[in-house]
């Protein structure tokens, strides 16, 4: 049951978030294919789908964290915040090599398994980004290398 309330506030967020995606936000000109109003709105859609599935066909397992689990999600927490404030400043390359190295570390890979993983992970997502998709992300200090 507490699957059911968590998803029904949760669903209540989405409603507002999408409401501001499809409502408010408006962009002056296209920079990139899907547009800056696309992503947002496919996020509220897809958490509104995953809310009302939960609400729909809850799990009947009992929630039970322990202490372990709840270390993790708080250091996964703390991976995304350190992200998205080195997104900018450092770029998507490192910032990218970075969270995901340090999620694969996490996540019970090897220190050799972390540092392909985040390595791979952030130059082809980069390339792909940027030159098949041509998105605009930021390169950091590699704005004069690349």
């Amino acid at each position: 049951m507490a699957d059911r309330i968590f998803a029904a506030i949760t669903l209540l967020v989405v409603m507002a978030y999408g409401w501001v995606a499809f409502m408010m936000i408006k962009a002056p000109f296209q920079y990139d294919p899907l547009g800056p109003e696309s992503w947002p709105r496919i996020l509220s859609i897809a958490a509104g789908l995953c809310c009302l599935w939960i609400i729909v066909k809850p799990t009947v397992n009992a929630f039970d964290i322990t202490r372990h689990a709840l270390v993790r999600v708080s250091l996964m927490t703390l991976f995304l915040v350190g992200y998205a404030y080195l997104f900018e400043h450092a770029g998507f390359i490192i910032s990218t090599a970075l969270y995901c190295g340090a999620s694969a570390r996490l996540l019970g890979g090897t220190i050799k398994q972390a540092v392909i993983f985040g390595l791979a992970t952030s130059l082809i997502g980069y390339f792909v980004s940027v030159k098949l998709l041509e998105l605009n992300l930021p390169a950091g200090i590699f704005k004069n290398l690349i």
